[in-house]
């Protein structure tokens, strides 16, 4: 292999074979022993290649069951592919599940030896580099605890604090970003830094996409199983961007199908009227749903940071109508209030809305951050204080994608000067 590439993956393929039934108890499995076990082939990879060189910083991403912890333990030689072939330029420290490596009865000291045994140190070498690996974890006051009463967050100090002080070629990273403090998260991408000034290969599995876009050189993209992408990082994170908002407009699709389904079906039974809860006498107007459609007109529930989208409050009116006021606000998932207009304030004339039986806000550029929002809406008389009918949460939320790394809940306009 050529001395410039640390580790490179040939058509590796893995199935794993997943029993369709549980014997758990003694009971289960007298019973069912003379019962065949059922088995389901599950192809965690399908001829996966892929070639990182020596120095690179390479990112691997996908949607939860894609493979990226199977592949990483098959670089790491702690599964064997089913086919295809592994070259590894170099020593490996690998930091793949949490907790992995330690004893959770010894003491943080004692699994500092023991983790430092597995990945290939010597005694001498692990007592040398001792006080660093303390010094680093900041778990100098419970170092003498055992593991089991540690945290996750300290379970990932220590363990990412051993794997580092290894002085190997090539780290594989699982998630090691996923638990802890940002403060610890920033002391690890430090590292990362360093370890590349160093000409060490780093292979990080994640989540973040802005972490996989800062830092990376190229990033892999796994669907299924399979290799969808690999390229400069900005260009696969954007394809994985677009894969997740397709799939959540389908999920979002397939919910509403079953819904309006399900309703068919209560339509058609008799419910004890009991049990329905009837519209007040006095309420003129009733809010029956909130759409969310894009600049076209189209149902949409998953946009990006700078698209157009419409919020379109659907009514029915209990009797003759003159006219009717509006109010529509946005909220994050957290229930933070992001913005909210009244046709009252706006001086809107609503004639149309009330003839239409539907009001329409268009919210041109919405210059929203990665999130879920969802819509509070209320119908009003002539004052915002004398309320007809109002929605506390639309049933469906909007999803908002970003494409650049920008944190925080909007989007402004900038630039340096």
């Amino acid at each position: 292999m050529n001395h410039d590439i640390a580790l490179k993956a040939d058509n590796i393929s893995k199935c794993f074979e997943i029993p369709q039934e549980r014997r758990n108890t003694i009971r289960e499995k007298v019973i069912g022993f003379r019962k065949k076990t059922i088995y389901e082939k599950y192809n965690a990879l399908e001829d996966v290649s892929l070639e990182i060189k020596r120095g690179e910083f390479f990112g691997i991403i996908g949607r939860n069951g894609s493979g990226k912890s199977t592949l990483l333990k098959i670089l790491a030689g702690i599964y064997s592919p089913d086919s295809g072939s592994i070259a590894v330029n170099g020593q490996i420290s690998p930091f793949l599940e949490l907790g992995v490596g330690f004893n959770p009865e010894l003491s943080g000291k004692d699994n500092i030896f023991l983790n430092g045994t597995i990945l290939g140190l010597t005694f001498k070498e692990i007592e040398k580099k001792y006080p660093k690996i303390i010094e680093f974890s900041e778990l100098e006051r419970f170092i003498h605890l055992k593991v089991k009463n540690y945290s996750s967050g300290m379970q990932v100090r220590l363990a990412f604090s051993v794997a580092i002080h290894a002085n190997k070629e090539i780290l594989l990273m699982d998630e090691v970003l996923a638990v802890g403090d940002s403060n610890f998260q920033l002391k690890c991408l430090t590292e990362f830094i360093n370890f590349k000034h160093q000409n060490k290969t780093i292979v990080l599995v994640t989540h973040d996409l802005g972490v996989a876009q800062k830092y990376c050189d190229r990033l892999l993209l796994l669907r299924g199983g399979k290799v969808m992408m690999t390229g400069n990082s900005k260009d696969v994170a954007s394809e994985y961007i677009v894969q997740n908002m397709s799939d959540e407009e389908r999920r979002i699709y397939e919910k509403t199908q079953r819904k309006n389904e399900d309703e068919i079906v209560l339509d058609n039974i008799n419910i004890d009227p009991i049990f329905i809860e009837e519209s007040p006498a006095n309420k003129v107007a009733t809010i029956e749903k909130i759409e969310f459609l894009d600049e076209n007109g189209s149902l949409k529930n998953v946009f990006q940071t700078g698209d157009d989208l419409i919020v379109r409050i659907w009514f029915s009116k209990n009797g003759i109508v003159d006219k009717l006021n509006f109010g529509v606000a946005i909220y994050s998932l957290e229930d933070y209030y992001i913005f909210g207009i009244n046709t009252i304030l706006d001086n809107v004339n609503t004639q149309k809305y009330v003839q239409n039986g539907y009001c329409d806000v268009h919210f041109k550029r919405i210059n929203l951050g990665t999130n879920k929002y969802y819509i509070r809406a209320g119908i009003y008389e002539d004052q915002v204080k004398k309320l007809i009918d109002y929605v506390d949460q639309s049933n469906d939320y909007f999803q908002v994608q970003a494409f650049n790394m920008n944190t925080g809940i909007v989007h402004l306009d900038y630039e340096w000067i």
